[in-house]
């Protein structure tokens, strides 16, 4: 976790929202559907994506949702819950959640219609609690639960049936479980169930004070306990996102999981300052630590060490081992003398770059001397996968770009083309370490990553996150 540590302090605006159109308030959990990307907002509108980077507000049908929708996938049909009214505004508390099922977000698939809306709760004008900002989740054992509630009053739940989306008669009422927070939604993870919550204030832009915090029960039904014991129900909550510069107002958490070890938590920013304070759509990575989700980073382009996680050797380019001048040394005696101290010039990129090889030259790990075949450049993309850029990794100070062989093996290029093999996604993984992966190998489609085979050579292999050879660190000295 000290490598988060070390990369969160530098994040560019580049790599903590999207990019293109990704203008959303209150985003539903993204769901994938032949393809694409899809995500609605408050009001109905539709943010759509090919590759889960680049957002755009066309390619997807406008919705009859009121306030807040959320979205799951049930078998082969998608489960939207959504709200109307609510919200306490106006000094008003009466609100509906319905539910209503689709084949398809696809609104050019002949199979497009939604089914006829289900209410499935609902509040009075006069009441604690107001029926909006719906939260669905499946349990392991194929138990549906809604979440919903705003900070007027109570969070509640109820249990749905997973076949009609309709309301169950299990519980005998709404269970309240949680106050001071509102767009609500549960997750499963390792045996618990963690509610996430949207505290602080909304609809501000700048001045908005909105932040995910998180409690955690062995049940569905809660109690939910935060990090320091405190009940969800008495204001308790463990923080999971704040602002972070340039943005604030982190509200509406969903959960997309890529695989094993791999996993995305998508939100919208209450303002964007890079995108005139604009309300737009975050996608990040979740580390969990102790126990606890937190929010990740995109690495931010720079200049870095590409660490092993296996030994702590550094990634290089397999060029010839030119020694530096100066430097004493201490010997047995410990001494110095008494000559002045001065400083040992680092080995320069101009020093040695005469000496490589014109053509493509390999690459391995070895012990890290900040070396300039030893510092790589990255640069972010405008295109990219769920949540995070391409990126073009380059010996810093030149243009020898990282690239993928027809023999699922590691070289670099003397020029970057461009071309997919030359291309890297790079996704931070639950623990706090990343794995990079090349956008295409030529002559095959298989999925690899890149790996360090035992300590001194890197390769590309198949991911599991179960192995410390898929993963690696980036360091910024």
């Amino acid at each position: 976790m000290g490598l988060v540590a070390l990369v969160s302090v530098s994040m560019s605006e580049t790599v903590m929202a999207q990019i293109g159109a990704p203008f959303i308030h209150d985003p539903a959990t993204i769901m994938e559907c032949d393809g694409k990307y899809y995500t609605w907002g408050t009001g109905g509108s539709p943010l759509v994506s090919s590759d889960g980077w680049v957002w755009s507000g066309t390619g997807g049908a406008r919705i009859q949702v009121g306030a807040a929708p959320d979205m799951i996938k049930i078998g082969d049909r998608y489960l939207c819950a959504h709200s109307s009214t609510g919200g306490g505004l106006g000094g008003g508390h009466a609100g509906t959640i319905r539910t209503m099922f689709n084949k398809t977000l696809d609104p050019n698939s002949p199979d497009y219609e939604w089914t006829e809306q289900i209410e499935v709760a609902h509040s009075l004008v006069d009441e604690d609690a107001d029926a909006i900002d719906a939260g669905l989740i499946m349990t392991p054992e194929g138990r549906l639960f809604v979440t919903f509630g705003t900070y007027f009053g109570f969070i509640r739940m109820t249990e749905l049936d997973p076949a009609t989306g309709a309301r169950l008669d299990t519980l005998a009422e709404d269970i309240n479980i949680a106050v001071d927070c509102e767009a609500t939604t549960m997750i499963y993870e390792d045996g618990w169930y963690y509610l996430l919550g949207t505290h602080g204030t909304c609809c501000d832009g700048v001045n908005s004070t909105y932040n995910i915090v998180c409690g955690r029960s062995k049940s569905p039904t809660g109690p939910f306990i935060d990090n320091v014991g405190r009940d969800m129900i008495e204001g308790g909550g463990k923080m999971v996102i704040g602002a972070r510069d340039g943005y604030t107002g982190a509200g509406h958490f969903g959960r997309y999981i890529i695989e094993e070890g791999v996993q995305k938590m998508s939100f919208h920013w209450e303002a964007d300052y890079y995108q005139s304070g604009r309300s737009t759509l975050a996608i990040l990575p979740i580390v969990w630590r102790n126990g606890w989700p937190e929010a990740g980073y995109n690495v931010k382009p720079g200049v870095y060490e590409i660490e092993s996680e296996r030994r702590g050797y550094a990634l290089e380019i397999a060029t010839e081992y030119v020694r530096l001048g100066g430097g004493r040394g201490m010997g047995f005696g410990g001494g110095g003398g008494n000559q002045p101290n001065t400083v040992v010039p680092f080995q320069k990129l101009e020093d040695v770059i005469g000496n490589w090889p014109k053509g493509n030259i390999d690459v391995r790990v070895i012990d890290y001397q900040f070396r300039p075949n030893q510092k790589w450049e990255l640069v972010a993309m405008d295109e990219g996968t769920l949540g995070t850029p391409y990126y073009k990794i380059v010996i810093a100070g030149t243009n020898r770009a990282l690239a993928a062989t027809a023999g699922k093996e590691l070289t670099t290029v003397p020029e970057f083309t461009g071309a997919p093999e030359q291309l890297w996604s790079i996704d931070q993984l639950i623990d706090g370490t990343y794995r990079i992966c090349p956008k295409a190998v030529p002559g095959t489609n298989e999925k690899v990553c890149l790996i360090s085979v035992g300590d001194s050579n890197a390769s590309l292999g198949k991911f599991d996150f179960n192995d410390v050879n898929c993963k690696w660190n980036f360091r910024q000295y």
